[in-house]
Protein backbone atom coordinates (compact mmCIF):
# COMPACT_ATOMS: atom_id res chain seq x y z
CA UNK A 1 0.00 0.00 0.00
CA UNK A 2 2.77 2.34 0.81
CA UNK A 3 4.64 1.66 -2.66
CA UNK A 4 1.22 2.19 -4.24
CA UNK A 5 1.09 5.63 -2.38
CA UNK A 6 5.05 6.59 -3.51
CA UNK A 7 4.19 5.50 -7.13
CA UNK A 8 0.94 7.52 -7.40
CA UNK A 9 1.86 10.42 -5.62
CA UNK A 10 4.11 11.63 -8.71
CA UNK A 11 1.77 10.90 -11.08
CA UNK A 12 -0.71 12.84 -9.52
CA UNK A 13 1.14 15.56 -9.14
CA UNK A 14 1.89 15.88 -12.67
CA UNK A 15 -1.75 15.62 -13.87
CA UNK A 16 -2.61 18.71 -11.24
CA UNK A 17 0.24 20.48 -13.17
CA UNK A 18 -0.69 19.65 -16.13
CA UNK A 19 -4.20 20.99 -15.28
CA UNK A 20 -3.08 24.39 -14.28
CA UNK A 21 -1.06 24.87 -17.32
CA UNK A 22 -3.83 24.24 -19.65
CA UNK A 23 -6.16 26.80 -17.39
CA UNK A 24 -3.07 29.13 -16.99
CA UNK A 25 -2.94 28.75 -20.99
CA UNK A 26 -6.89 29.54 -21.30
CA UNK A 27 -7.08 32.44 -18.82
CA UNK A 28 -4.45 34.01 -21.02
CA UNK A 29 -5.95 33.35 -23.96
CA UNK A 30 -9.22 35.34 -22.74
CA UNK A 31 -7.12 37.76 -21.47
CA UNK A 32 -5.53 38.12 -24.99
CA UNK A 33 -8.73 38.09 -27.05
CA UNK A 34 -10.24 40.98 -24.21
CA UNK A 35 -6.69 43.15 -24.94
CA UNK A 36 -7.53 42.85 -28.30
CA UNK A 37 -10.93 43.55 -28.71
CA UNK A 38 -11.18 46.34 -26.73
CA UNK A 39 -8.87 48.22 -29.55
CA UNK A 40 -11.01 47.00 -32.14
CA UNK A 41 -14.29 48.49 -30.51
CA UNK A 42 -12.63 51.41 -30.04
CA UNK A 43 -11.59 51.75 -33.26
CA UNK A 44 -14.78 51.38 -34.72
CA UNK A 45 -16.54 53.54 -32.12
CA UNK A 46 -14.44 56.12 -33.16
CA UNK A 47 -14.88 55.31 -36.99
CA UNK A 48 -18.61 55.45 -36.56
CA UNK A 49 -18.44 58.69 -34.78
CA UNK A 50 -16.35 60.05 -37.73
CA UNK A 51 -18.49 58.77 -40.35
CA UNK A 52 -21.48 60.94 -38.81
CA UNK A 53 -19.49 63.70 -38.77
CA UNK A 54 -18.50 63.50 -42.39
CA UNK A 55 -22.18 62.36 -42.94
CA UNK A 56 -21.53 59.46 -44.47
CA UNK A 57 -24.65 57.91 -44.57
CA UNK A 58 -23.38 54.49 -45.70
CA UNK A 59 -20.87 54.16 -42.95
CA UNK A 60 -23.26 54.75 -40.83
CA UNK A 61 -25.64 52.78 -41.64
CA UNK A 62 -23.15 49.65 -42.17
CA UNK A 63 -22.27 49.77 -39.01
CA UNK A 64 -26.03 50.39 -37.68
CA UNK A 65 -26.80 46.87 -39.71
CA UNK A 66 -23.43 45.37 -37.48
CA UNK A 67 -24.92 46.15 -34.07
CA UNK A 68 -23.61 49.20 -34.04
CA UNK A 69 -25.69 51.40 -30.85
CA UNK A 70 -27.56 54.79 -32.23
CA UNK A 71 -27.19 56.05 -29.20
CA UNK A 72 -23.42 55.55 -29.11
CA UNK A 73 -21.54 58.69 -27.42
CA UNK A 74 -18.03 60.50 -27.73
CA UNK A 75 -15.12 60.68 -25.52
CA UNK A 76 -16.72 63.67 -23.83
CA UNK A 77 -20.15 62.01 -23.89
CA UNK A 78 -21.83 63.93 -26.29
CA UNK A 79 -24.27 61.36 -28.88
CA UNK A 80 -24.20 60.94 -32.55
CA UNK A 81 -27.12 62.45 -33.37
CA UNK A 82 -26.21 65.91 -31.79
CA UNK A 83 -23.34 65.41 -33.36
CA UNK A 84 -25.09 65.23 -36.47
CA UNK A 85 -26.91 68.07 -35.92
CA UNK A 86 -23.75 69.98 -34.52
CA UNK A 87 -22.14 69.36 -38.40
CA UNK A 88 -25.26 69.53 -40.23
CA UNK A 89 -25.07 65.95 -40.78
CA UNK A 90 -28.71 66.13 -42.48
CA UNK A 91 -28.45 62.55 -43.97
CA UNK A 92 -27.09 60.73 -40.87
CA UNK A 93 -29.41 62.80 -38.71
CA UNK A 94 -32.34 61.36 -40.60
CA UNK A 95 -31.03 57.68 -40.47
CA UNK A 96 -30.89 58.04 -36.95
CA UNK A 97 -34.53 59.72 -36.32
CA UNK A 98 -35.73 57.22 -38.45
CA UNK A 99 -34.41 54.06 -36.29
CA UNK A 100 -37.08 53.97 -33.21
CA UNK A 101 -33.51 52.74 -30.47
CA UNK A 102 -32.55 56.46 -30.78
CA UNK A 103 -33.12 58.69 -27.76
CA UNK A 104 -34.01 61.96 -29.80
CA UNK A 105 -33.66 64.23 -26.44
CA UNK A 106 -30.42 62.65 -25.20
CA UNK A 107 -28.22 65.57 -24.27
CA UNK A 108 -25.02 66.21 -24.64
CA UNK A 109 -22.72 67.34 -21.43
CA UNK A 110 -23.92 70.63 -22.02
CA UNK A 111 -27.49 69.44 -21.82
CA UNK A 112 -28.17 70.55 -25.00
CA UNK A 113 -30.04 68.01 -27.79
CA UNK A 114 -30.17 67.49 -31.36
CA UNK A 115 -32.94 70.00 -32.02
CA UNK A 116 -31.36 72.55 -30.49
CA UNK A 117 -27.95 72.33 -32.05
CA UNK A 118 -29.92 72.28 -35.13
CA UNK A 119 -32.01 75.52 -34.25
CA UNK A 120 -28.30 76.98 -33.85
CA UNK A 121 -27.19 76.72 -36.94
CA UNK A 122 -30.16 77.22 -38.94
CA UNK A 123 -30.67 73.91 -39.92
CA UNK A 124 -34.45 73.29 -41.22
CA UNK A 125 -33.74 70.29 -42.34
CA UNK A 126 -32.92 68.58 -39.04
CA UNK A 127 -34.84 70.83 -37.05
CA UNK A 128 -38.27 69.61 -39.40
CA UNK A 129 -37.33 65.89 -39.60
CA UNK A 130 -36.92 65.89 -35.62
CA UNK A 131 -40.49 67.16 -35.32
CA UNK A 132 -41.65 64.90 -37.98
CA UNK A 133 -40.51 62.50 -35.58
CA UNK A 134 -42.23 64.05 -32.45
CA UNK A 135 -39.13 65.10 -30.88
CA UNK A 136 -39.95 67.88 -27.88
CA UNK A 137 -40.11 71.61 -29.24
CA UNK A 138 -40.11 72.29 -25.39
CA UNK A 139 -37.91 71.51 -22.93
CA UNK A 140 -37.29 72.79 -19.12
CA UNK A 141 -34.71 75.14 -19.25
CA UNK A 142 -32.74 76.25 -22.66
CA UNK A 143 -34.92 75.90 -25.50
CA UNK A 144 -34.43 75.34 -29.13
CA UNK A 145 -36.31 78.11 -29.41
CA UNK A 146 -33.64 80.05 -27.75
CA UNK A 147 -30.55 78.82 -29.60
CA UNK A 148 -32.58 80.08 -33.05
CA UNK A 149 -33.42 83.27 -31.40
CA UNK A 150 -29.67 83.88 -30.09
CA UNK A 151 -28.43 83.60 -34.30
CA UNK A 152 -31.33 85.61 -35.50
CA UNK A 153 -32.83 82.41 -37.53
CA UNK A 154 -36.04 84.07 -38.25
CA UNK A 155 -36.86 80.34 -40.44
CA UNK A 156 -36.29 78.65 -37.44
CA UNK A 157 -38.24 80.88 -34.85
CA UNK A 158 -41.34 80.18 -37.18
CA UNK A 159 -40.99 76.56 -37.86
CA UNK A 160 -40.36 76.07 -33.46
CA UNK A 161 -43.32 78.33 -32.89
CA UNK A 162 -45.69 76.99 -35.67
CA UNK A 163 -45.18 73.65 -33.78
CA UNK A 164 -46.03 75.06 -30.23
CA UNK A 165 -43.14 76.12 -28.73
CA UNK A 166 -43.78 78.52 -26.09
CA UNK A 167 -42.87 82.00 -27.11
CA UNK A 168 -41.36 83.41 -23.62
CA UNK A 169 -39.68 79.97 -22.55
CA UNK A 170 -37.55 80.81 -19.29
CA UNK A 171 -33.79 79.76 -19.02
CA UNK A 172 -32.75 79.04 -15.95
CA UNK A 173 -32.27 82.50 -15.20
CA UNK A 174 -35.71 83.42 -16.96
CA UNK A 175 -34.12 84.81 -20.05
CA UNK A 176 -36.44 84.60 -22.90
CA UNK A 177 -35.75 83.92 -27.11
CA UNK A 178 -36.76 87.33 -27.24
CA UNK A 179 -33.72 88.70 -24.87
CA UNK A 180 -31.20 86.35 -26.64
CA UNK A 181 -32.48 88.20 -29.98
CA UNK A 182 -32.04 91.68 -28.41
CA UNK A 183 -28.81 90.74 -27.25
CA UNK A 184 -27.18 89.98 -30.51
CA UNK A 185 -28.87 92.61 -32.08
CA UNK A 186 -31.49 90.60 -34.66
CA UNK A 187 -33.75 93.16 -35.38
CA UNK A 188 -36.45 90.60 -37.78
CA UNK A 189 -36.00 88.10 -35.08
CA UNK A 190 -37.37 90.44 -31.97
CA UNK A 191 -39.74 91.49 -33.90
CA UNK A 192 -41.08 87.97 -35.68
CA UNK A 193 -41.47 87.08 -31.60
CA UNK A 194 -42.99 89.92 -30.62
CA UNK A 195 -45.80 89.25 -33.63
CA UNK A 196 -46.04 85.99 -32.34
CA UNK A 197 -46.63 86.99 -28.97
CA UNK A 198 -43.80 87.25 -26.82
CA UNK A 199 -43.74 89.48 -23.77
CA UNK A 200 -41.64 92.52 -24.39
CA UNK A 201 -42.29 93.59 -20.46
CA UNK A 202 -41.10 89.98 -19.43
CA UNK A 203 -38.05 90.27 -16.89
CA UNK A 204 -35.34 87.46 -16.23
CA UNK A 205 -34.39 87.08 -12.67
CA UNK A 206 -31.95 89.55 -13.08
CA UNK A 207 -34.44 91.93 -13.29
CA UNK A 208 -33.68 92.64 -16.91
CA UNK A 209 -35.52 93.24 -19.94
CA UNK A 210 -35.59 92.53 -23.55
CA UNK A 211 -34.61 96.56 -23.88
CA UNK A 212 -31.96 96.17 -21.17
CA UNK A 213 -30.33 93.11 -23.10
CA UNK A 214 -30.42 95.26 -26.06
CA UNK A 215 -28.73 98.10 -24.38
CA UNK A 216 -26.55 96.12 -22.47
CA UNK A 217 -25.02 94.51 -25.64
CA UNK A 218 -24.78 97.88 -27.50
CA UNK A 219 -27.62 97.16 -29.92
CA UNK A 220 -28.87 100.75 -30.31
CA UNK A 221 -31.29 100.20 -33.41
CA UNK A 222 -33.08 97.26 -31.00
CA UNK A 223 -33.27 99.02 -28.35
CA UNK A 224 -34.41 101.91 -30.04
CA UNK A 225 -37.50 99.71 -31.98
CA UNK A 226 -38.28 97.75 -29.02
CA UNK A 227 -38.70 100.76 -27.16
CA UNK A 228 -40.62 102.40 -29.01
CA UNK A 229 -42.93 99.14 -29.41
CA UNK A 230 -42.58 99.04 -25.47
CA UNK A 231 -43.85 103.04 -25.27
CA UNK A 232 -46.41 102.37 -27.66
CA UNK A 233 -48.36 100.16 -25.14
CA UNK A 234 -51.05 100.52 -23.07
CA UNK A 235 -49.69 102.13 -20.02
CA UNK A 236 -50.39 100.41 -16.87
CA UNK A 237 -50.37 97.02 -18.58
CA UNK A 238 -49.11 94.15 -16.73
CA UNK A 239 -46.67 91.18 -18.47
CA UNK A 240 -48.82 88.09 -18.35
CA UNK A 241 -46.87 86.19 -16.32
CA UNK A 242 -45.02 89.19 -14.93
CA UNK A 243 -41.50 87.14 -15.42
CA UNK A 244 -40.50 84.08 -17.51
CA UNK A 245 -41.25 80.95 -16.43
CA UNK A 246 -37.72 79.76 -15.65
CA UNK A 247 -37.56 75.88 -16.19
CA UNK A 248 -40.79 75.04 -16.96
CA UNK A 249 -41.86 76.40 -20.68
CA UNK A 250 -44.77 74.26 -20.83
CA UNK A 251 -42.93 71.13 -22.19
CA UNK A 252 -44.85 67.74 -22.45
Amino acid sequence: MNNSTMVSTPNTMRAARKGVAVRGLVAGALLAACAIAQPVWAASVDSLIKAVKFDDISAVKKQLAQGADPNTVDDSGTPIIVIAAREKSDKVGQLLADNPKTDLEKLDPAGENAMMLAALNGDATFVNLLIAKDAEVNKKGWTPLHYAATNGHDDIVKILVDHSAYIDAGSPNGTTPLMMAARGGHLSTCKLLLDEGADLRVKNQLGMTAVDFARKYNEKDVAEGLQARLDSMPQGASAGAGAAQSGSNGAK
